[in-house]
Protein backbone atom coordinates (compact mmCIF):
# COMPACT_ATOMS: atom_id res chain seq x y z
CA UNK A 1 0.00 0.00 0.00
CA UNK A 2 1.40 3.39 -1.00
CA UNK A 3 0.67 6.65 0.77
CA UNK A 4 -1.56 9.35 -0.66
CA UNK A 5 1.01 12.09 0.06
CA UNK A 6 2.46 14.32 -2.64
CA UNK A 7 6.06 13.55 -3.56
CA UNK A 8 7.67 17.02 -3.42
CA UNK A 9 11.50 16.95 -3.48
CA UNK A 10 13.30 18.51 -0.52
CA UNK A 11 15.37 21.15 -2.35
CA UNK A 12 17.44 24.16 -1.34
CA UNK A 13 15.54 26.22 -3.91
CA UNK A 14 12.42 25.67 -1.80
CA UNK A 15 14.20 26.95 1.31
CA UNK A 16 15.26 30.01 -0.71
CA UNK A 17 11.75 30.63 -2.05
CA UNK A 18 10.24 30.30 1.42
CA UNK A 19 12.76 32.60 3.11
CA UNK A 20 12.72 35.29 0.45
CA UNK A 21 8.89 35.51 0.40
CA UNK A 22 7.43 34.42 3.75
CA UNK A 23 10.37 35.97 5.63
CA UNK A 24 11.31 38.58 3.02
CA UNK A 25 11.80 41.38 5.55
CA UNK A 26 14.33 39.45 7.65
CA UNK A 27 17.86 40.67 7.12
CA UNK A 28 21.45 39.67 6.56
CA UNK A 29 23.60 42.33 8.23
CA UNK A 30 27.28 42.37 7.26
CA UNK A 31 29.76 44.13 9.55
CA UNK A 32 31.95 46.59 7.64
CA UNK A 33 34.34 47.71 10.35
CA UNK A 34 34.07 51.35 9.35
CA UNK A 35 30.71 52.96 9.75
CA UNK A 36 27.22 51.61 9.17
CA UNK A 37 26.91 47.83 8.68
CA UNK A 38 25.55 46.71 5.33
CA UNK A 39 21.98 45.41 5.43
CA UNK A 40 20.19 43.26 2.86
CA UNK A 41 16.72 41.76 3.23
CA UNK A 42 15.94 38.12 2.55
CA UNK A 43 13.81 39.26 -0.39
CA UNK A 44 16.86 41.07 -1.83
CA UNK A 45 19.05 38.00 -1.17
CA UNK A 46 16.55 35.90 -3.14
CA UNK A 47 16.52 38.33 -6.07
CA UNK A 48 20.31 38.59 -6.18
CA UNK A 49 20.68 34.80 -5.90
CA UNK A 50 18.56 34.54 -9.05
CA UNK A 51 20.78 37.11 -10.77
CA UNK A 52 23.89 35.20 -9.76
CA UNK A 53 22.43 31.95 -11.12
CA UNK A 54 21.68 33.63 -14.46
CA UNK A 55 25.24 35.00 -14.62
CA UNK A 56 26.83 31.66 -13.82
CA UNK A 57 24.68 29.81 -16.35
CA UNK A 58 24.66 32.32 -19.21
CA UNK A 59 27.97 34.17 -18.91
CA UNK A 60 30.27 31.59 -17.30
CA UNK A 61 28.49 28.57 -18.83
CA UNK A 62 28.23 26.61 -15.59
CA UNK A 63 26.17 23.54 -16.45
CA UNK A 64 24.97 20.37 -14.79
CA UNK A 65 26.55 19.57 -11.46
CA UNK A 66 29.79 21.47 -12.05
CA UNK A 67 31.48 22.73 -8.92
CA UNK A 68 31.56 26.45 -8.09
CA UNK A 69 33.97 27.30 -5.29
CA UNK A 70 33.85 30.13 -2.78
CA UNK A 71 36.82 31.66 -0.98
CA UNK A 72 34.88 34.10 1.13
CA UNK A 73 34.21 35.45 4.59
CA UNK A 74 30.76 35.35 6.18
CA UNK A 75 28.77 38.03 4.36
CA UNK A 76 25.64 38.63 2.30
CA UNK A 77 27.25 37.75 -1.03
CA UNK A 78 28.36 34.41 0.37
CA UNK A 79 24.78 33.73 1.47
CA UNK A 80 23.62 34.50 -2.10
CA UNK A 81 26.09 31.94 -3.42
CA UNK A 82 24.89 29.42 -0.80
CA UNK A 83 21.46 29.44 -2.41
CA UNK A 84 22.09 30.28 -6.07
CA UNK A 85 24.66 27.59 -6.83
CA UNK A 86 22.86 24.46 -5.55
CA UNK A 87 19.41 25.74 -6.54
CA UNK A 88 20.50 25.96 -10.19
CA UNK A 89 21.79 22.37 -10.03
CA UNK A 90 25.51 23.09 -9.59
CA UNK A 91 27.50 22.18 -6.46
CA UNK A 92 28.63 24.78 -3.93
CA UNK A 93 32.20 24.10 -2.80
CA UNK A 94 33.31 26.24 0.15
CA UNK A 95 37.09 26.56 0.42
CA UNK A 96 38.70 26.77 3.85
CA UNK A 97 40.82 29.92 3.61
CA UNK A 98 42.88 28.87 6.64
CA UNK A 99 44.29 25.73 5.06
CA UNK A 100 47.90 25.68 3.82
CA UNK A 101 48.15 26.82 0.17
CA UNK A 102 49.22 23.38 -1.05
CA UNK A 103 46.07 21.83 0.46
CA UNK A 104 43.84 24.46 -1.19
CA UNK A 105 45.45 23.64 -4.56
CA UNK A 106 44.93 19.91 -4.00
CA UNK A 107 41.28 20.41 -3.00
CA UNK A 108 40.40 22.68 -5.95
CA UNK A 109 41.95 20.24 -8.41
CA UNK A 110 40.33 17.22 -6.74
CA UNK A 111 36.89 18.85 -6.87
CA UNK A 112 37.52 20.13 -10.44
CA UNK A 113 36.26 23.63 -9.62
CA UNK A 114 35.72 25.72 -12.79
CA UNK A 115 34.70 28.95 -11.06
CA UNK A 116 35.71 30.53 -7.75
CA UNK A 117 34.01 33.44 -6.01
CA UNK A 118 36.50 35.38 -3.86
CA UNK A 119 36.35 38.37 -1.55
CA UNK A 120 38.68 41.19 -2.57
CA UNK A 121 40.50 41.06 0.77
CA UNK A 122 41.49 37.45 0.02
CA UNK A 123 43.12 38.14 -3.34
CA UNK A 124 46.63 37.93 -1.77
CA UNK A 125 45.79 34.33 -0.81
CA UNK A 126 44.29 33.29 -4.16
CA UNK A 127 46.51 35.06 -6.70
CA UNK A 128 49.72 33.02 -6.11
CA UNK A 129 47.74 29.78 -6.44
CA UNK A 130 46.21 30.48 -9.88
CA UNK A 131 49.03 28.95 -11.97
CA UNK A 132 48.56 25.68 -10.05
CA UNK A 133 44.74 25.43 -10.33
CA UNK A 134 44.36 23.31 -13.46
CA UNK A 135 40.56 23.18 -13.64
CA UNK A 136 39.88 26.84 -12.87
CA UNK A 137 38.61 29.09 -15.69
CA UNK A 138 36.88 32.02 -13.95
CA UNK A 139 37.44 34.15 -10.85
CA UNK A 140 34.59 36.38 -9.63
CA UNK A 141 35.63 39.10 -7.16
CA UNK A 142 33.33 40.64 -4.57
CA UNK A 143 34.04 43.58 -2.29
CA UNK A 144 36.98 45.89 -1.69
CA UNK A 145 40.57 44.83 -2.31
CA UNK A 146 43.55 45.49 -4.57
CA UNK A 147 42.97 43.59 -7.82
CA UNK A 148 46.43 44.12 -9.36
CA UNK A 149 48.04 40.89 -8.14
CA UNK A 150 45.02 38.89 -9.33
CA UNK A 151 44.98 40.56 -12.75
CA UNK A 152 48.62 39.70 -13.39
CA UNK A 153 48.36 36.12 -12.10
CA UNK A 154 45.14 35.47 -14.02
CA UNK A 155 46.69 36.64 -17.27
CA UNK A 156 49.57 34.19 -16.83
CA UNK A 157 47.22 31.34 -15.87
CA UNK A 158 44.72 32.18 -18.65
CA UNK A 159 41.93 32.63 -16.13
CA UNK A 160 39.25 35.27 -16.69
CA UNK A 161 38.48 37.74 -13.88
CA UNK A 162 35.00 39.19 -13.34
CA UNK A 163 33.50 41.69 -10.90
CA UNK A 164 30.61 40.21 -8.92
CA UNK A 165 28.38 43.29 -9.11
CA UNK A 166 29.07 43.83 -12.83
CA UNK A 167 28.36 40.17 -13.55
CA UNK A 168 24.92 40.13 -11.96
CA UNK A 169 23.89 43.65 -12.98
CA UNK A 170 20.81 43.71 -15.20
CA UNK A 171 20.10 40.00 -14.84
CA UNK A 172 16.50 38.90 -14.11
CA UNK A 173 15.60 38.82 -10.42
CA UNK A 174 13.72 35.54 -10.75
CA UNK A 175 14.93 32.14 -11.93
CA UNK A 176 13.10 29.03 -13.03
CA UNK A 177 14.82 26.74 -10.54
CA UNK A 178 14.99 23.17 -11.90
CA UNK A 179 13.15 20.30 -10.21
CA UNK A 180 16.18 18.32 -9.11
CA UNK A 181 16.56 14.90 -7.52
CA UNK A 182 16.62 15.65 -3.79
CA UNK A 183 19.47 13.15 -3.41
CA UNK A 184 21.66 15.06 -5.88
CA UNK A 185 24.78 16.83 -4.65
CA UNK A 186 24.16 20.35 -3.36
CA UNK A 187 27.33 21.33 -1.51
CA UNK A 188 30.68 19.94 -0.51
CA UNK A 189 33.26 20.57 2.19
CA UNK A 190 36.66 18.97 2.69
CA UNK A 191 38.00 17.82 6.02
CA UNK A 192 41.10 19.64 7.22
CA UNK A 193 43.46 16.83 6.28
CA UNK A 194 45.16 16.46 9.66
CA UNK A 195 45.99 12.89 8.63
CA UNK A 196 46.60 12.29 4.92
CA UNK A 197 44.94 14.24 2.13
CA UNK A 198 41.74 16.20 2.86
CA UNK A 199 38.59 14.19 2.24
CA UNK A 200 35.53 15.53 0.42
CA UNK A 201 32.10 15.27 2.01
CA UNK A 202 29.20 15.88 -0.38
CA UNK A 203 25.85 16.98 1.04
CA UNK A 204 22.57 16.36 -0.79
CA UNK A 205 19.60 18.71 -1.04
CA UNK A 206 17.68 16.22 1.09
CA UNK A 207 20.32 16.03 3.82
CA UNK A 208 20.62 19.82 4.06
CA UNK A 209 16.83 20.25 4.17
CA UNK A 210 16.37 17.67 6.94
CA UNK A 211 19.39 18.99 8.85
CA UNK A 212 17.95 22.53 8.68
CA UNK A 213 14.68 21.31 10.16
CA UNK A 214 16.58 19.69 13.03
CA UNK A 215 18.59 22.86 13.72
CA UNK A 216 15.29 24.71 14.10
CA UNK A 217 13.78 22.24 16.58
CA UNK A 218 13.02 23.69 20.03
CA UNK A 219 15.34 21.06 21.59
CA UNK A 220 18.07 22.17 19.19
CA UNK A 221 18.85 25.87 18.58
CA UNK A 222 15.14 26.70 18.63
CA UNK A 223 15.42 30.14 16.98
CA UNK A 224 12.51 32.19 15.59
CA UNK A 225 12.02 35.28 13.43
CA UNK A 226 12.36 37.33 16.60
CA UNK A 227 16.01 36.29 16.89
CA UNK A 228 19.23 37.53 15.33
CA UNK A 229 22.05 35.00 15.05
CA UNK A 230 25.67 36.16 15.05
CA UNK A 231 27.20 33.60 12.69
CA UNK A 232 30.86 33.58 13.72
CA UNK A 233 31.46 29.98 12.67
CA UNK A 234 32.84 30.31 9.12
CA UNK A 235 30.64 29.55 6.13
CA UNK A 236 33.48 27.32 4.91
CA UNK A 237 33.22 25.22 8.09
CA UNK A 238 30.46 22.63 7.55
CA UNK A 239 28.09 25.16 5.96
CA UNK A 240 28.37 27.47 9.00
CA UNK A 241 26.85 24.64 11.06
CA UNK A 242 23.77 24.79 8.79
CA UNK A 243 22.71 28.24 10.03
CA UNK A 244 22.26 30.02 6.65
CA UNK A 245 19.82 27.35 5.49
CA UNK A 246 18.06 27.02 8.85
CA UNK A 247 17.60 30.78 9.25
CA UNK A 248 15.95 31.09 5.84
CA UNK A 249 13.47 28.43 6.96
CA UNK A 250 12.36 30.40 10.03
CA UNK A 251 13.22 34.03 9.23
CA UNK A 252 15.97 34.36 11.82
CA UNK A 253 18.07 37.45 11.05
CA UNK A 254 21.76 36.85 10.40
CA UNK A 255 24.60 39.07 11.62
CA UNK A 256 27.69 38.31 9.56
CA UNK A 257 31.13 39.42 10.86
CA UNK A 258 32.92 39.28 7.47
CA UNK A 259 36.67 39.38 8.23
CA UNK A 260 36.24 41.07 11.63
CA UNK A 261 36.66 38.04 13.88
CA UNK A 262 38.84 39.57 16.58
CA UNK A 263 37.50 40.07 20.13
CA UNK A 264 37.16 43.87 19.89
CA UNK A 265 34.97 44.05 16.75
CA UNK A 266 32.94 41.06 17.93
CA UNK A 267 32.24 42.84 21.20
CA UNK A 268 31.33 46.01 19.31
CA UNK A 269 28.89 44.26 16.99
CA UNK A 270 27.23 42.42 19.88
CA UNK A 271 26.72 45.71 21.70
CA UNK A 272 25.47 47.69 18.70
CA UNK A 273 23.48 45.06 16.74
CA UNK A 274 22.19 43.17 19.79
CA UNK A 275 22.08 39.59 18.48
CA UNK A 276 20.20 37.10 20.64
CA UNK A 277 22.18 34.04 19.56
CA UNK A 278 25.74 33.33 18.43
CA UNK A 279 27.70 30.28 17.28
CA UNK A 280 31.47 29.72 17.30
CA UNK A 281 34.26 27.46 18.59
CA UNK A 282 35.58 27.84 22.18
CA UNK A 283 38.73 29.73 21.16
CA UNK A 284 36.59 32.59 19.82
CA UNK A 285 34.69 32.79 23.10
CA UNK A 286 37.83 32.70 25.21
CA UNK A 287 39.13 35.78 23.41
CA UNK A 288 35.76 37.53 23.63
CA UNK A 289 35.49 36.80 27.36
CA UNK A 290 38.89 38.41 28.02
CA UNK A 291 37.79 41.50 26.05
CA UNK A 292 34.47 41.80 27.91
CA UNK A 293 36.16 41.44 31.28
CA UNK A 294 38.78 44.05 30.36
CA UNK A 295 36.23 46.47 28.88
CA UNK A 296 32.65 45.72 29.94
CA UNK A 297 29.91 46.39 27.37
CA UNK A 298 26.16 45.99 27.21
CA UNK A 299 25.84 42.48 25.79
CA UNK A 300 22.59 41.71 27.57
CA UNK A 301 20.70 40.88 24.36
CA UNK A 302 22.93 37.86 23.67
CA UNK A 303 21.37 35.16 25.82
CA UNK A 304 22.16 31.98 23.87
CA UNK A 305 25.60 30.82 22.74
CA UNK A 306 26.16 27.60 20.78
CA UNK A 307 29.67 26.20 21.20
CA UNK A 308 31.03 23.31 19.15
CA UNK A 309 34.22 22.16 17.46
CA UNK A 310 35.82 21.12 20.75
CA UNK A 311 34.81 20.83 24.38
CA UNK A 312 33.97 24.03 26.22
CA UNK A 313 35.90 24.25 29.51
CA UNK A 314 33.48 24.40 32.48
CA UNK A 315 35.19 27.57 33.68
CA UNK A 316 34.39 29.30 30.38
CA UNK A 317 30.77 28.17 30.57
CA UNK A 318 30.46 29.52 34.12
CA UNK A 319 32.05 32.84 33.15
CA UNK A 320 29.56 33.39 30.33
CA UNK A 321 26.69 32.34 32.60
CA UNK A 322 27.76 35.17 34.89
CA UNK A 323 27.45 37.58 31.95
CA UNK A 324 23.95 36.32 31.15
CA UNK A 325 25.03 34.33 28.10
CA UNK A 326 23.87 30.72 28.39
CA UNK A 327 26.32 28.39 26.67
CA UNK A 328 24.92 25.32 24.96
CA UNK A 329 27.29 22.54 23.97
CA UNK A 330 26.92 20.89 20.57
CA UNK A 331 28.90 18.11 18.91
CA UNK A 332 29.38 17.32 15.26
CA UNK A 333 31.89 17.08 12.44
CA UNK A 334 32.16 17.71 8.72
CA UNK A 335 30.77 14.24 8.07
CA UNK A 336 27.65 14.89 10.20
CA UNK A 337 26.49 18.14 8.50
CA UNK A 338 27.41 18.85 11.47
CA UNK A 339 24.65 18.53 14.08
CA UNK A 340 25.14 15.29 16.00
CA UNK A 341 24.12 16.23 19.55
CA UNK A 342 23.09 19.31 21.49
CA UNK A 343 23.12 19.70 25.26
CA UNK A 344 19.62 20.81 26.26
CA UNK A 345 19.10 19.39 29.77
CA UNK A 346 15.99 17.23 30.19
CA UNK A 347 13.00 18.83 31.88
CA UNK A 348 13.45 16.90 35.13
CA UNK A 349 16.97 18.33 35.57
CA UNK A 350 16.18 21.99 34.93
CA UNK A 351 16.58 24.01 38.11
CA UNK A 352 18.27 21.16 39.97
CA UNK A 353 21.87 20.31 40.84
CA UNK A 354 21.89 17.96 37.83
CA UNK A 355 21.36 20.70 35.26
CA UNK A 356 24.96 21.91 34.97
CA UNK A 357 26.25 18.34 34.69
CA UNK A 358 23.95 17.79 31.70
CA UNK A 359 25.16 21.03 30.12
CA UNK A 360 28.78 19.83 30.38
CA UNK A 361 28.01 16.81 28.20
CA UNK A 362 28.15 17.07 24.42
CA UNK A 363 24.38 16.62 24.45
CA UNK A 364 21.58 14.31 23.45
CA UNK A 365 21.11 12.66 20.06
CA UNK A 366 18.20 13.96 17.99
CA UNK A 367 15.78 11.65 16.22
CA UNK A 368 17.77 11.81 12.97
CA UNK A 369 21.01 10.46 14.46
CA UNK A 370 21.47 6.86 15.61
CA UNK A 371 24.51 6.13 17.78
CA UNK A 372 26.45 3.21 19.17
CA UNK A 373 29.69 2.69 21.08
CA UNK A 374 32.33 0.21 19.95
CA UNK A 375 35.00 -1.16 22.26
CA UNK A 376 38.65 -1.79 21.31
CA UNK A 377 37.82 -5.38 20.35
CA UNK A 378 34.85 -4.40 18.20
CA UNK A 379 32.30 -5.24 20.90
CA UNK A 380 29.15 -3.16 21.34
CA UNK A 381 29.12 -1.27 24.64
CA UNK A 382 26.07 -0.39 26.76
CA UNK A 383 24.64 3.08 27.28
CA UNK A 384 25.40 3.13 30.99
CA UNK A 385 27.31 6.41 31.26
CA UNK A 386 30.47 4.49 32.20
CA UNK A 387 31.52 2.20 29.34
CA UNK A 388 33.84 4.19 27.05
CA UNK A 389 34.27 3.34 23.39
CA UNK A 390 34.50 4.84 19.93
CA UNK A 391 31.35 6.64 18.85
CA UNK A 392 29.75 5.47 15.60
CA UNK A 393 26.72 7.20 14.04
CA UNK A 394 24.36 6.96 11.09
CA UNK A 395 21.42 8.98 9.81
CA UNK A 396 19.99 10.97 6.87
CA UNK A 397 22.53 13.78 7.23
CA UNK A 398 25.52 11.56 8.07
CA UNK A 399 28.14 10.81 5.40
CA UNK A 400 28.34 7.23 4.15
CA UNK A 401 31.45 7.77 2.00
CA UNK A 402 33.93 10.38 0.78
CA UNK A 403 34.10 12.01 -2.64
CA UNK A 404 36.78 10.28 -4.65
CA UNK A 405 37.18 12.59 -7.62
CA UNK A 406 35.38 13.08 -10.91
CA UNK A 407 33.69 9.90 -12.20
CA UNK A 408 35.26 7.81 -9.42
CA UNK A 409 33.47 5.49 -7.01
CA UNK A 410 32.86 6.92 -3.51
CA UNK A 411 35.67 6.22 -1.06
CA UNK A 412 34.84 4.22 2.08
CA UNK A 413 38.08 3.68 4.05
CA UNK A 414 37.71 0.94 6.67
CA UNK A 415 39.10 3.18 9.40
CA UNK A 416 36.24 5.66 8.83
CA UNK A 417 33.26 3.46 7.96
CA UNK A 418 32.17 0.15 9.44
CA UNK A 419 31.27 -2.84 7.29
CA UNK A 420 27.59 -2.16 7.90
CA UNK A 421 27.88 1.51 6.90
CA UNK A 422 28.18 3.42 10.18
CA UNK A 423 30.51 6.42 10.40
CA UNK A 424 33.41 5.86 12.79
CA UNK A 425 33.81 9.31 14.34
CA UNK A 426 37.21 8.80 15.98
CA UNK A 427 35.75 10.22 19.20
CA UNK A 428 35.89 8.23 22.42
CA UNK A 429 33.21 8.67 25.03
CA UNK A 430 30.26 7.35 27.00
CA UNK A 431 26.49 7.57 26.49
CA UNK A 432 24.05 7.80 29.38
CA UNK A 433 20.89 5.65 29.48
CA UNK A 434 18.87 8.73 28.42
CA UNK A 435 21.04 9.34 25.36
CA UNK A 436 23.47 12.08 26.47
CA UNK A 437 26.96 11.85 24.97
CA UNK A 438 30.08 12.66 26.98
CA UNK A 439 33.28 12.68 24.94
CA UNK A 440 36.43 11.90 26.84
CA UNK A 441 38.92 12.22 23.99
CA UNK A 442 39.75 11.70 20.37
CA UNK A 443 40.85 8.11 19.74
CA UNK A 444 44.17 9.43 18.46
CA UNK A 445 44.64 11.72 21.50
CA UNK A 446 43.70 9.44 24.38
CA UNK A 447 46.73 8.67 26.59
CA UNK A 448 47.33 4.93 27.05
CA UNK A 449 49.28 4.67 30.30
CA UNK A 450 50.08 1.29 31.81
CA UNK A 451 47.06 -0.35 30.22
CA UNK A 452 44.67 2.40 31.38
CA UNK A 453 43.23 5.38 29.48
CA UNK A 454 43.79 8.98 30.56
CA UNK A 455 41.55 11.65 29.02
CA UNK A 456 43.56 14.58 27.68
CA UNK A 457 40.35 16.66 27.53
CA UNK A 458 39.62 16.09 31.23
CA UNK A 459 43.13 17.22 32.15
CA UNK A 460 42.85 20.29 29.89
CA UNK A 461 39.51 21.36 31.32
CA UNK A 462 40.80 20.98 34.86
CA UNK A 463 43.91 23.05 34.07
CA UNK A 464 41.90 25.77 32.36
CA UNK A 465 39.73 26.12 35.47
CA UNK A 466 42.79 27.52 37.30
CA UNK A 467 42.60 31.33 37.42
CA UNK A 468 46.17 31.76 36.12
CA UNK A 469 45.76 29.52 33.04
CA UNK A 470 44.56 31.00 29.73
CA UNK A 471 44.86 27.81 27.66
CA UNK A 472 46.16 24.30 28.17
CA UNK A 473 46.70 21.34 25.87
CA UNK A 474 47.71 17.85 27.02
CA UNK A 475 49.30 15.25 24.74
CA UNK A 476 50.63 11.75 25.11
CA UNK A 477 54.41 11.34 25.02
CA UNK A 478 56.46 8.10 25.16
CA UNK A 479 57.42 6.77 28.57
CA UNK A 480 59.76 3.81 29.17
CA UNK A 481 57.85 2.52 32.20
CA UNK A 482 54.19 3.23 31.35
CA UNK A 483 54.21 3.33 27.53
CA UNK A 484 52.69 6.81 27.43
CA UNK A 485 52.32 9.65 29.94
CA UNK A 486 50.67 13.08 29.72
CA UNK A 487 52.63 16.21 28.82
CA UNK A 488 50.91 19.42 30.00
CA UNK A 489 51.54 22.48 27.81
CA UNK A 490 50.23 25.63 29.47
CA UNK A 491 49.58 29.21 28.36
CA UNK A 492 49.67 31.43 31.45
CA UNK A 493 47.69 34.63 31.75
CA UNK A 494 49.62 37.89 31.71
CA UNK A 495 51.09 38.62 35.12
CA UNK A 496 50.63 35.07 36.35
CA UNK A 497 53.03 33.77 38.99
CA UNK A 498 51.78 30.17 39.07
CA UNK A 499 54.46 27.46 38.85
CA UNK A 500 54.16 23.82 37.83
CA UNK A 501 54.04 22.51 41.41
CA UNK A 502 51.12 24.85 42.12
CA UNK A 503 49.26 23.69 39.01
CA UNK A 504 49.90 20.01 39.77
CA UNK A 505 48.66 20.45 43.35
CA UNK A 506 45.59 22.22 41.96
CA UNK A 507 44.82 19.22 39.71
CA UNK A 508 45.18 16.85 42.66
CA UNK A 509 42.97 18.97 44.92
CA UNK A 510 39.26 18.42 45.53
CA UNK A 511 39.36 15.12 43.65
CA UNK A 512 39.72 16.81 40.26
CA UNK A 513 42.20 14.33 38.82
CA UNK A 514 43.30 10.92 40.11
CA UNK A 515 46.87 10.99 41.39
CA UNK A 516 48.12 8.40 38.91
CA UNK A 517 46.90 10.56 36.00
CA UNK A 518 48.78 13.73 37.04
CA UNK A 519 51.37 14.88 34.46
CA UNK A 520 55.05 14.68 35.34
CA UNK A 521 56.14 16.69 32.28
CA UNK A 522 55.27 20.37 31.98
CA UNK A 523 56.07 23.30 29.72
CA UNK A 524 54.88 26.87 29.19
CA UNK A 525 54.11 27.93 25.62
CA UNK A 526 53.01 31.27 24.11
CA UNK A 527 49.86 29.85 22.52
CA UNK A 528 48.36 26.47 21.74
CA UNK A 529 48.71 25.61 18.02
CA UNK A 530 45.32 25.61 16.27
CA UNK A 531 43.94 23.86 13.22
CA UNK A 532 42.26 25.79 10.40
CA UNK A 533 38.93 25.62 12.24
CA UNK A 534 40.24 26.64 15.67
CA UNK A 535 40.73 23.25 17.32
CA UNK A 536 43.88 22.42 19.29
CA UNK A 537 46.45 20.99 16.86
CA UNK A 538 48.06 18.38 19.06
CA UNK A 539 50.12 16.79 16.31
CA UNK A 540 52.22 19.99 16.26
CA UNK A 541 52.88 19.69 20.00
CA UNK A 542 53.77 16.01 19.68
CA UNK A 543 56.19 16.82 16.87
CA UNK A 544 57.76 19.68 18.84
CA UNK A 545 58.28 17.37 21.79
CA UNK A 546 59.84 14.66 19.61
CA UNK A 547 62.18 17.22 18.05
CA UNK A 548 63.23 18.60 21.45
CA UNK A 549 61.79 22.02 20.66
CA UNK A 550 59.91 22.33 23.97
CA UNK A 551 61.54 23.32 27.28
CA UNK A 552 60.33 20.47 29.51
CA UNK A 553 60.29 20.50 33.30
CA UNK A 554 59.76 17.20 35.17
CA UNK A 555 58.21 17.24 38.64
Amino acid sequence: MLSTMQDVPLLISRILAHGSTIHGTSQVTTWTGDGEPHRRSYAEIGARAAQLAHALREDLEVSGDERVATLMWNNAEHVEAYFAIPSMGAVLHTLNLRLPPEQIVWIVDHAADRVVLVNGSLIPLLAPLLPHLKSLEHVVVSGAGDRSALTDAAARAQVRVHEYEDLIAGKPTSYDWPELDERAAAAMCYTSGTTGDPKGVVYSHRSIYLHSMQVNMAQSMGLTDGDTSLVVVPQFHVNAWGLPHATFMTGVNMLMPDRFLQPVPLAEMIESERPTHAAAVPTIWQGLLAELLAKPRDVSALTQVTIGGSACPPSLMEAFDALGMRVCHAWGMTETSPLGTIARPPAHAVGTDEEFAYRLTQGRFPAGVEARLTGPGGERLPWDGESAGELEVRGPWIAGAYYNGTDAEPLRPVDKFSEDGWLKTGDVGTISPDGFLTLTDRAKDVIKSGGEWISSVELENALMSHPDVAEAAVVAVPDEKWGERPLATVVLKEGSTADFDTLRDFLAGEGRIAKWQLPERWTVIESVPKTSVGKFDKKVLRRQYAEGALDITRI
